[in-house]
């Protein structure tokens, strides 16, 4: 077996390579800049996650083609779907007739299959579909995907799982949302040391790199945003924090060090 092509049959991997061509792919910022506000997708594979992702963005007014090969799972979203098609995705001549090289966005949710999902995702670069993502179950398919041409790959139950752990492990926030790799959003009960002191005072932005973005007052439920520097911190309120993942780190410490 030859090293660029790890756990593939040779047959398969023969079949890739000849459908791969070498090209430019467009960069995020470039996407994102020749993009409009409502964009096309072609989204292959109607499990659950395919399925929710399809109707999120049909419900933000995203034009959205849906195709399975189950005829079973097309009936299913077909009422809440306006296009969805039953088709063998891997078939380049197939996705040529319902003119999914016309799409912004392919989006491969094969899950159970990974043979499929590798012969997809090619098809999808070889029609010259703009952006490919792919979904995978583990970093070596991952791996392997961005080797054939997805320009992204997720890994749905892994990052589901670092985002919980996150949450779990911030036993001193009442919430955190992450909103990217290293950024992410805290909402935090007043610590000893800032209450009674003005944000200026307490000066959180210099000492922990952090912004807050949000105050809600204990007392009534007033939600104060973006609070000037001369708002006071009073004990119970919660501050609601914009930074990075690390620099909340510092703040749960010094959380932590109050209570020990």
């Amino acid at each position: 077996m030859a090293k660029d092509a790890p756990n593939l049959p040779k047959q398969l991997w023969g079949n890739i390579k000849g459908l791969t061509r070498p090209q430019r792919r467009e960069s995020l910022a470039e996407y994102r800049e020749n993009s409009s506000h409502s964009r096309e997708f072609v989204v292959v594979g109607l499990g659950r996650f395919g399925t929710s992702l399809a109707m999120t963005l049909h419900e933000y007014g995203h034009d959205v083609l849906a195709i399975d090969s189950d005829m079973k799972k097309v009936q299913r979203v077909a009422q809440t779907l306006p296009h969805v098609v039953q088709m063998d995705a891997s078939n380049i001549d197939a996705l040529r007739e319902v003119g999914a090289e016309t799409f912004d966005t392919g989006v491969v949710c094969i899950g159970s299959d990974f043979e499929s999902n590798l012969l997809v995702t090619v098809v999808l670069r070889k029609l010259g579909v703009r952006r490919v993502i792919s979904k995978a179950t583990t970093t070596t398919q991952q791996e392997v995907l961005l080797r054939i041409g997805a320009d992204e790959v997720i890994l749905p139950e892994h990052e589901a799982a670092i985002r919980l752990g996150r949450r779990l492990s911030a036993i001193d926030f009442v919430d955190f949302m992450e909103l990217g790799a290293d950024t992410g959003v805290v909402e935090i009960i007043t610590p000893d040391a800032f209450a009674d002191k003005s944000l200026h005072e307490a000066d959180i932005r210099n000492r922990f790199g952090l912004a807050v973005i949000a105050i809600k007052r204990a007392a009534d439920d007033t939600l104060l945003v973006s609070p000037g520097a001369t708002e006071v911190m009073r004990p119970g309120d919660t501050l609601v924090m914009l930074g990075k993942i690390k620099d909340f780190d510092k703040l749960r410490q010094l959380v932590s060090s109050q209570d020990s």
